[in-house]
């Protein structure tokens, strides 16, 4: 295990990319490690990228800023081309290769998306759904690309709201710093009375990070990295 994880996660604002540092860092410091998380939003207040910083370390943390990241997360076009400034020849790159168009849903929060400012199906219209262009502007110098269909996974076999829990549970299969019972404790203290009003929310979450964890599992395995 490393001893420090610094990792980067960009996408549209409502894809829930605040939850999953927040949880990140929650899970962290659960464990006993040192752990910070900083968000950042850009300069839109609204429909801008959404940015989140984290870093997981078993030693107290130097810096609460960095300039490269050992994991980032793109989940949009445009959040791959704000996070190239962070990838180094040691980046493991993971991106949504489905890209992001949600379809409608109900109001209904199924997911965690609390700290976004924009629900993710008002942003299905402004997002580009060409992936060979956003393909075409995926980092040449990280260690790494993989690709994930979250974004489709989650719609055809969960729910559009849990996608960013299976990048969630795909993030912490990469980074093998935090264990998963200690994220679905800390997603538990997130949204415990919801899931104890709705049983079901709680089987569609853990579900859900289950499938980032088996996807990444994938991912890796067709690299001969397991």
């Amino acid at each position: 295990m490393a001893k420090l994880i610094k990792i980067a996660i960009a996408g549209e604002g409502g894809q829930g990319v605040q939850s999953i540092g927040d949880i990140l860092a929650e899970a962290g410091n659960e464990e006993g490690k040192e752990a910070l998380y900083i968000p950042n939003f850009g300069i839109e207040q609204r429909g801008g990228v959404s940015l989140a910083f984290v870093q997981i370390s078993e030693e107290q943390i130097g810096s609460p800023k960095f300039e490269s990241a050992d994991i980032v997360i793109a989940l949009s076009e445009r959040a791959v081309a704000r996070t190239l400034q962070y990838v180094t020849k040691d980046t493991l790159y993971v991106y949504d290769n489905s890209l992001i168009a949600p379809p409608e849903v109900a109001d209904e929060v199924i997911g965690l998306q609390a700290y976004d400012t924009v629900a993710p199906e008002a942003q299905a219209g402004k997002i580009s759904r060409q992936v060979k262009s956003a393909q075409e502007e995926l980092p040449k110098n990280a260690k790494r690309l993989i690709g994930i269909p979250a974004t489709a996974i989650a719609q055809k076999e969960l729910h559009p709201r849990v996608f960013n829990m299976i990048i969630l549970g795909a993030t912490v299969r990469a980074a093998g710093i935090v264990e998963m019972q200690t994220i679905e404790k800390a997603l538990e203290s997130k949204l415990g009375k919801k899931f104890t009003d709705n049983p079901k929310l709680r089987v569609l979450n853990f579900s859900a990070l289950q499938k980032g964890v088996e996807l990444m599992d994938t991912a890796l395995r067709e690299e001969g990295k397991v």
